[in-house]
């Protein structure tokens, strides 16, 4: 090859056709690989079938996702009332130096809205009495002794709303 060819129009034109060819071979390959990534699916051989195929996935997808919202909603609402709260407070009412000690109990037992029930048991060496009052809204219509009201109290406080 000597610099005289160089000078020739047509070799230079059939250089400047090779590069050109050279780069739209690479786009046209580039172009290849990016619409195999575009078109979804192992037989999908267009985009129409792509796009029914993403379509069809789309409405199951939400129709999953309406499903869940409807479940946790009713889980929601079911944990809503179940006791989320429980708190025990262990005395001796009988405020002397008897043995045993402090065998007699409160325990409150709350949902999120805090209503639930208090337990409580008074033991003494000959019996054991258990009584049960409801409470609605941290409260009870039965008169409440100081361990219940203390009781159901921390179990207001452990409470998150």
């Amino acid at each position: 090859m000597n610099i005289s060819n160089l000078s020739d129009p047509y070799f230079l034109g059939f250089i400047i056709m090779t590069v050109v060819s050279l780069i739209l071979i690479g786009i046209v390959i580039w172009m290849y690989f990016k619409l195999r990534r575009f078109l979804i699916g192992i037989d999908s051989n267009n985009i129409n079938e792509s796009l029914t195929f993403v379509s069809t996935n789309l409405n199951e997808l939400q129709d999953f996702r309406k499903e869940m919202e409807a479940y946790l909603t009713s889980v929601e609402n079911r944990l809503r009332k179940s006791v989320q709260s429980v708190h025990t407070v262990r005395f001796n009412p009988f405020k002397g130096a008897g043995e045993g000690g402090n065998q007699s109990f409160a325990t409150a037992m709350l949902n999120e809205d805090g209503d639930g029930v208090v337990i409580s048991s008074l033991y003494s060496r000959d019996h054991v009495s258990v009584f049960s009052k409801p409470i609605k809204n941290h409260s009870s219509e039965y008169e409440l002794s100081e361990e219940e009201r203390e009781s159901v109290e921390h179990a207001k406080k452990k409470l998150k709303g």
